[in-house]
């Protein structure tokens, strides 16, 4: 009794006593969780953000100084450069071999918008072995780790919705090879949803109706979930954040790696030169002299159609959400328990409890969501760094059912990659009269994940058939 009358002097204090309107209903076990999940909220910040971005919301506005931010060439003409990224590249397998990197996963979806049940990183995702997103990382993770001599560890975020399913997977598959002591699971935090009132809304009578906090959120629960301490104990100085959707991404990236700790930077980004003016990528900018993403939807059309001198657009760096941040960064932004990233408000359709207890299905969006976003963290960081890479090696996501983004399309392009890598490696690989590839090929992370390592693993008399189904696997 002394609890559930400390939460409702809480509640009444915030005006949030509703969210105990139908306790006396409950069975004792749910009004238990409802206690204990109403325990977890922060009403002092939850009041902030209630004031922010309901009370007294403000339009979104941007400086009057933006410039397109500074790129790092991936493969650069000038010999000096060139010069530079390979003793770069040496700088970052060293810091692999000496145990100081992590791999960082965000995988707190579900493959709903794919059509499948469950979580993402589950979904199928290679043209021949059907291997799933999780097993994809999980090999190069391994991979990388071998040919530096040390572990990798792996961190992987889920979310409340998939992280029993997302565990299970993983212990079904013997962690793909990864010892289980390299596998930290750790789970994405959430907030509750705002109604236009300003009330928190109900998802059932006992659950308060919850949203994940973004994938910035993901910097908190590093911290609270002991996944920095853990990295501390081990080491490590450097992870390496990606998300869970891109098969092409490479997790482990030396020359990455090695600019990254060269620069002492706290977080860096690749991108890659947007299609059109408007795609929707965040746009790399430098505001008042920080590197900071600008998201497509805020950036000004006459900036984002801008031609630069060269006839290529002046704003073209496009952000594909693949990061390293420095382990002291990340701890320095969440010090105390609390994150220095700014929350974002959406507004959105939240299907919650009534006054009267009946259900409600809003046709229009009724609540407010607020996340956080990691590329907040780049203009928080002293020093930043952005490095060009290329749509074709290593961007080509899965986000939805069919068209643009879609197992289709990406599933074509890990063909058109692989195809790319072997020709680089000097075999011809069979082409139709349109000059696509007529072979399906998949090079397992193993083998290789990168065209110079596939070179180094095979054997340049190797003859590719049209029509074949061809699959390249880890040395025996």
């Amino acid at each position: 009794m002394a609890e559930l009358q400390a939460i409702r002097t809480t509640l009444n204090a915030h005006g949030q006593s509703h969210l105990l309107a139908f306790y006396d209903d409950l069975p004792p076990d749910e009004q238990q969780a409802l206690l204990e999940q109403i325990a977890q909220i922060d009403f002092d910040a939850l009041d902030e953000l209630i004031d922010k971005f309901i009370r007294h919301p403000q339009p979104h506005t941007l400086p009057d100084d933006i410039q397109p931010a500074e790129v790092i060439p991936a493969r650069p003409t000038d010999p000096a450069l060139a010069a530079a990224h390979q003793k770069a590249r040496k700088l970052g397998e060293q810091l692999i071999a000496d145990g100081k990197v992590a791999a960082f996963v965000v995988a707190g979806g579900q493959g709903t918008r794919l059509g499948y049940e469950g979580p993402k990183g589950c979904f199928q995702a290679t043209p021949i072995t059907k291997k799933p997103l999780f097993q994809v990382f999980a090999e190069q993770i391994l991979a990388a780790g071998r040919r530096g001599g040390k572990a990798i560890p792996w961190y992987i975020m889920t979310s409340p919705l998939n992280d029993v399913a997302t565990r299970a997977f993983f212990s079904e598959n013997d962690n793909f090879g990864m010892s289980a002591d390299d596998a930290f699971f750790l789970q994405q935090g959430t907030m509750p949803a705002i109604g236009m009132d300003g009330k928190a809304l109900l998802a059932g009578k006992g659950v308060v109706a919850t949203n994940p906090n973004g994938h910035g959120g993901c910097l908190p629960a590093l911290r609270d979930s002991g996944a920095l301490a853990d990295m501390a104990r081990r080491g490590v100085e450097v992870i390496s954040y990606f998300q869970v959707d891109n098969p092409l991404v490479r997790c482990i990236d030396p020359l990455f790696i090695g600019l990254h700790h060269q620069a002492g930077a706290g977080m860096s980004a690749k991108a890659l030169a947007k299609r059109e003016p408007l795609e929707k990528l965040g746009n790399f900018c430098l505001v008042e002299g920080k590197v900071t993403v600008i998201e497509y939807s805020d950036m000004p059309d006459h900036l984002a159609r801008q031609p630069a001198d060269n006839g290529m657009l002046r704003f073209s760096a496009g952000s594909i959400a693949i990061h390293l941040l420095s382990r002291s960064f990340v701890e320095d932004l969440t010090v105390g328990g609390k994150c220095r990233l700014p929350f974002h408000r959406a507004a959105k359709k939240v299907p919650h409890v009534g006054p009267n207890g009946e259900p409600v299905d809003p046709h229009e969006p009724n609540a407010v969501k607020c996340e956080m976003f990691v590329f907040d963290a780049m203009p928080l960081a002293d020093r930043t760094l952005v490095l060009e890479t290329f749509r074709n090696e290593e961007f080509s996501p899965i986000k939805n059912a069919t068209g643009p983004d879609s197992a289709a399309t990406s599933l074509h392009d890990q063909v058109r990659r692989a195809a790319e890598w072997l020709e680089s490696a000097g075999l011809a690989v069979p082409r139709d009269a349109d000059g696509q590839v007529a072979v399906a090929l998949e090079i397992s992370p193993l083998l290789a994940d990168s065209a110079e390592e596939l070179a180094r693993q095979i054997d340049g008399t190797m003859k590719l058939d049209a029509g074949q189904s061809i699959y390249l696997g880890p040395p025996s």
